[in-house]
């Protein structure tokens, strides 16, 4: 199969035009970069906010455009809206004193088809050891009988597919929707399904938005009880973008116990709240270090600094997870540690966290709901 060039995508793409933009979009500079990566094609298109919904058309006839080129094997394609540089935004209506305007429910966020409900799996920083939470926390939320799937939404660093030892490529169904990956009984969607696992993603933050959207919404996960979503670290791009997207039913916080790792976590739980997703609880990850040689226990992190603040702010606390090598050569080899040893020891404190998390999902399903603020990024 040829290799697909980025001058080969903006030859074919010169021959898609809108009259609303005003002739083709290469030649309007309404493209963005191309990525080409393993026989898939990354851009965005860039168009007025005001027309975004009317040029939808013609972000699909990019994508087909450009999947007709030999060689394509997929393409993901934004329809990125930006304000118009210079706009003003409308004067404020006068504020009337006698009687204070209604108030307009909050527009609900759609749900992702078949899916009960979406949790998300974060942390405040890198290095902590949440993704192999979320996958260890996806297999006991499996374990309760629940069916799961896994969304990797770091898409700069995607780990699941390793922690998972899945290799291939998802399968289109229909010509649109994305058939996921399957481990263990989850099913599973990564971009590191979609290129090398080497490939850097040079993107910028409306690509991140498009390909999480894509993944959430053009993948067939049939009917799932939970997806669980494992979040880049961070406060970014792709948190406010589940926010605002979809009604995400809480997110769980992963930290060790140090305090420059408490204080990042702590941003993670404030842009939650601020954005009104329901906090499910906080986990101490490497909260404690047992010794195989002479069982001596070591506070290597120090020890509770997770539980404390978890009191202190007013989240629950789900659990306190070892530093321990059963844990991390079973990630390694791509082997979970509830999927690998599910009688044992590791395994049971996953469990029983995936069982207090989902208790408070449960708890939380009384009816009322809260919307997003809406999120515009300019």
């Amino acid at each position: 199969m040829p290799d697909v060039t980025k001058e080969q995508v903006l030859a074919r793409l010169r021959d898609v035009s809108h009259e609303a933009v005003g002739g083709d979009i290469v030649s309007q500079g309404l493209v963005s970069d191309v990525f080409v990566a393993d026989g898939k094609v990354f851009f965005s298109i860039t168009v007025p906010a005001d027309l975004a919904q009317k040029l939808e058309p013609l972000r699909l006839e990019a994508e087909e455009a450009v999947k007709s080129i030999d060689g394509v094997r997929g393409a993901m394609v934004a329809l990125t809206a930006e304000k118009k540089p210079g706009g003003k935004s409308p004067a404020p209506a006068p504020r009337q004193a006698a009687s204070p305007a209604p108030t307009q429910p909050a527009p609900s966020k759609p749900g992702v088809p078949g899916v009960g409900a979406i949790i998300a799996v974060a942390s405040g920083k890198g290095g902590v050891g949440k993704s192999t939470t979320a996958i260890n926390l996806a297999l006991g939320f499996q374990a309760t009988g629940l069916k799961v799937g896994v969304l990797d939404a770091d898409i700069y660093g995607p780990s699941v597919p390793r922690l998972l030892n899945i290799k291939g490529k998802p399968q289109q169904v229909d010509g649109r929707l994305l058939k996921p990956m399957e481990a263990y009984g989850l099913k599973v969607m990564s971009m590191g399904f979609l290129v090398g696992e080497e490939t850097p993603m040079i993107w910028r933050g409306p690509m991140v938005v498009s390909a999480l959207t894509q993944m959430l919404r053009e993948v067939d996960w049939g009917q799932l009880d939970v997806l669980v979503v494992d979040m880049p670290p961070g406060t970014g791009d792709a948190q406010l973008t589940l926010a605002q997207r979809v009604p995400l039913a809480g997110a769980v916080i992963v930290s060790t116990p140090q305090d420059l790792a408490l204080i990042d976590a702590r941003k993670g739980i404030n842009m939650f709240r601020k954005v009104d997703v329901p906090l499910l609880g906080l986990i101490e990850n490497m909260s404690y270090f047992i010794c195989p040689s002479c069982g001596e226990r070591a506070d290597i992190f120090g020890h509770g600094g997770a539980r404390d603040e978890a009191a202190k702010i007013g989240v629950p606390f789900l659990g306190e997870v070892p530093l321990h090598m059963e844990i991390r050569e079973n990630s390694d080899a791509g082997t979970p540690v509830v999927a690998s040893a599910p009688d044992g020891a590791h395994a049971r404190i996953y469990k029983d966290m995936a069982s207090a998390a989902w208790q408070h999902v449960m708890a939380g399903r009384d009816g009322a709901g809260h919307a997003a603020p809406a999120i515009v990024f300019e």
